[in-house]
C-alpha cells in the first residue's frame, strides 16, 4: 500500500493572511459595542475579501489585477488598523502586531506582484 499524500503546502501569503485573520478575529469581538459592529466588522469582511483575492490570484495565469486589489484592501486595512487604536478598540502592543502583520503580507504580495509577470508564485 502506498504512503498517504502529503497535502501540500500552502502559499506564505495565504498562511499569513488566515493566522491574521484568526487572530483578528479574537480582538475585533472584543471592541466596544459602537465599534465592533461597524469597524471591527469592516476589519473582519477586508480581511475575508484580503484572503479571497489570494486564493483566487493563486489558481489564475491573470494574478496582477488580484494583487493589485490586494494591495488595496491590504491599504485600506492599515487605516482601519490605525483607526482602531485610536478609538481605543486595540492596545498598542496588539496594534504593534497588526501593523507587523499587515506589513509582512504586504511584502509578500508585492514580491508576487513583481514576479507575477514571470509566473512566479510565493
Amino acid at each position: 500500500m502506498p504512503p498517504p499524500r502529503k497535502a501540500p503546502e500552502e502559499l506564505v501569503v495565504i498562511t499569513k493572511t488566515y493566522d491574521f485573520i484568526v487572530w483578528s478575529c479574537r480582538h475585533t469581538s472584543k471592541f466596544p459595542r459602537n465599534h465592533r459592529f461597524v469597524l471591527g466588522e469592516r476589519i473582519e469582511r477586508n480581511l475575508y475579501d484580503l484572503l479571497a483575492l489570494l486564493i483566487r490570484a493563486k489558481y489564475t495565469r491573470e494574478r496582477r489585477p488580484l494583487l493589485e486589489q490586494a494591495n488595496l484592501v491590504l491599504e485600506i486595512l492599515r487605516f482601519q488598523v490605525r483607526l482602531a487604536k485610536d478609538l481605543q478598540c486595540l492596545k498598542t502592543d496588539s496594534y504593534g502586531f497588526a501593523g507587523k502583520s499587515i506589513d509582512e503580507i504586504g511584502r509578500l504580495v508585492g514580491g508576487w506582484l513583481k514576479s507575477s509577470t514571470g509566473g512566479g508564485q510565493l
